[in-house]
């Protein structure tokens, strides 16, 4: 599923093709025709994100919600557009390109209380420059369940999926099965402050990159995947060459090196150490 970084990247690049044009809007597919219908020849003013939503705006108030879910993408075409596939449920043609929307989630019309309805059910968004970490911090404070979980929870904190779930708690040092109550404000702020510097290069570069290349020997442009994190999807941990556990967490897969990311007791929840390795690699 794309996380935040790529949210805030479509909504950028959506915003400076299509921002102030008016345009076509169809839906081969059917499945939004009844919007498509009622923006067709609008203006598009324009698009934002909160999370994992995308927003595209467009005159009279009138908003396409879209979750990209596990499969939603868009793609970008040269006008005149090839003819859509008919899957395509949101089609959007400017006189420079058109963008077909596929496999979403979610795509429909909204008007503006229904968008905020939507944006006031998640939580802080680390790329909002106005977002609160104090209120994800108080969000955690009220769950005892695991910070691996904990995190994953939209109304907790948006944008954040597995990626940057398994790798935010390896640097930082904490195992995901410590309690979300027992994290401290001094450790979640610098949890934040990561997760902010990330995710801005995320949208920069279109990708996750939390490795420091200088630890890694390779140019930052030259990191492959396996590369550019450190125990997602990794067979052993590059520190310390712990093998990386995987376990599912809701439904998810976490992993965790419990060498750099000890397991947290079984009694109490005192609040988790920071290794060496989490201090070097905190940013």
């Amino acid at each position: 599923m794309p996380e935040g970084h790529t949210i805030h990247r479509l909504a950028r690049d959506h915003g400076a093709w299509l921002g102030g044009h008016r345009v076509a809007v169809s839906s081969p597919q059917g499945r939004f025709a009844r919007g498509a219908h009622l923006l067709d020849g609008s203006r598009f003013l324009g698009a934002e994100a909160h999370g994992k939503h995308l927003f595209h705006r467009y005159d009279g108030e009138r908003v396409v919600h879209i979750h990209l879910g596990l499969y939603g993408t868009f793609s970008r075409h040269d006008v005149p557009p090839p003819e859509p596939r008919p899957t395509v449920r949101y089609r959007v043609v400017s006189d420079e390109l058109a963008l077909d929307l596929v496999g979403a989630t979610q795509c429909e019309l909204l008007d503006a209380d229904e968008v905020h309805r939507v944006t006031d059910r998640l939580g802080p968004d680390p790329l909002h420059d106005d977002a609160d970490p104090e209120a994800a911090f108080a969000a955690l404070q009220r769950r005892r369940s695991g910070i691996g979980q904990a995190l994953m929870d939209q109304s907790v904190l948006a944008g954040i999926g597995n990626v940057y779930r398994a790798e935010i708690l390896h640097v930082h040092g904490v195992h995901p099965e410590t309690p979300a109550n027992a994290i401290d404000r001094d450790l979640w702020q610098s949890m934040w402050r990561t997760l902010v510097t990330w995710l801005r290069s995320g949208v920069e570069e279109n990708r996750i990159i939390t490795v420091d290349p200088a630890e890694v020997g390779v140019p930052r442009s030259r990191l492959t995947r396996e590369q550019a994190t450190h125990v997602y999807k990794s067979d052993r941990c590059p520190r310390c060459e712990t093998e990386i556990r995987r376990w599912d967490i809701a439904g998810r897969w976490a992993y965790a090196c419990e060498t750099c990311q000890p397991r947290p007791p079984r009694t109490g929840a005192a609040s988790p150490g920071r290794t060496p390795a989490a201090r070097r690699g905190a940013s």
